[in-house]
């Protein structure tokens, strides 16, 4: 692995996103949700809940709007072109509402090599929370080739 380590040590301020209504249904159609709950402000209440419901993996993409990990990676001298999606996890808490305000803290957890440097990992992890609750937790893996690797 090239010398990375620093990447560990990198703290980035949380960035907070509004969740809206009108996105939580474009998401909910782009993903195929066809539960009314995404869609209906009556329904959602009538469901029990305060507005339209987020769909579980909607905060990622929020997420992936305030994120800097390309950048961050760029100034460790990755090409990123090289660089592939290489794992996702979601851990969820509470559901997420339109209305709310949502601030994501990430930070990078690990990193590591495989196939004999070939391959370089590093593992990002963000907190989602609103307010004081927490309501999700992210992990994703990022992969770098390196030389030849395929």
């Amino acid at each position: 692995m090239a010398d990375y380590k620093g990447i560990l040590e990198i703290t980035r301020p949380p960035a907070s996103a509004d969740v809206e209504r009108g996105r939580i249904r474009q998401f909910a159609q782009a993903i195929g949700a066809q539960d009314p709950v995404h869609h209906d402000v009556e329904a959602a209440r009538a469901a029990g809940h305060p507005d339209l419901l987020a769909p579980p993996t909607f905060v990622f993409g929020l997420e992936l709007e305030q994120s800097d990990v390309f950048d961050i990676l760029a100034g460790f001298g990755i090409d990123i072109s090289q660089v592939l999606h290489g794992e996702q996890k979601f851990r969820y808490f509470a559901p997420v509402y339109a209305g709310d305000q949502v601030t994501f803290t990430s930070s990078f957890v690990d990193a590591y090599s495989k196939a004999g440097g070939a391959l370089d990992f590093f593992v990002r992890r963000t907190e989602v929370t609103r307010g004081e609750e927490k309501v999700a937790e992210l992990e994703s893996v990022t992969v770098v080739k390196n030389g030849s690797a395929t």
